[in-house]
């Protein structure tokens, strides 16, 4: 009997300390919801301001958050206003709840490589950019980094021929692609020298 009436209070104390639904920590009062129309207007808002207000933007993102703690371009705008700001471990955060959301998009997982490798932390940079290009094969903002990264690692996986062939012609501006030429003339170099 006492047994049971132990396991009934316990039962009763654990019984308050779980919540029903997580709280949104964007949220006033951490109650959660989700207005995806009004997201969307807060994100709008954001990117009409996010060139000549920064700190604005941030607070229509964080709006957003609040309205929708599942909309996933929201995590990803603020991530890369925290990315700007040099706030690495702010900007990661969001980029992990974008990745999350958004599971066959590369843009996030490119967004948290750069972050990463802002952090030092290239092997996880590079699984990043790979885990892009294994959801959206070719994108070339993940191909660049991903070669940009194995050349400043002085690294030479098998798809570096490929992705510099791939840069030198669909690179995002004149200087990548000058840039990709440049390095698979000189990764061709080093193998005729072996």
């Amino acid at each position: 009997m006492r047994v049971l009436a132990s396991l009934s209070s316990l039962m009763l104390v654990t019984a308050g300390c779980v919540s029903p639904t997580p709280a949104n920590p964007y949220a006033e009062n951490g109650a959660p919801r989700r207005n995806e129309v009004l997201a969307a207007e807060f994100v709008g808002k954001a990117s009409a301001v996010e060139a000549s207000d920064e700190e604005q933007a941030e607070v229509h993102l964080r709006a957003a958050l609040a309205a929708d703690i599942f909309c996933a371009k929201a995590h990803n705008n603020l991530g890369v206003l925290l990315l700007r700001r040099g706030d690495l471990y702010g900007a990661a955060t969001e980029f992990e709840w974008a990745r999350k959301l958004l599971p066959g998009h590369p843009e996030p997982r490119v967004n948290l490589a750069l972050t990463l490798e802002r952090a030092g932390q290239y092997g996880a940079a590079r699984d990043s950019y790979e885990a892009a290009l294994e959801v959206y094969p070719g994108y070339i903002a993940a191909t660049q980094g991903a070669a940009r990264l194995a050349v400043a690692e002085g690294e030479s996986p098998a798809e570096l021929e490929r992705w510099l062939a791939q840069i030198a012609v669909e690179g995002e501006s004149v200087e990548w692609r000058d840039w990709a030429r440049r390095e698979s003339a000189q990764l061709e170099h080093d193998g005729d020298r072996r």
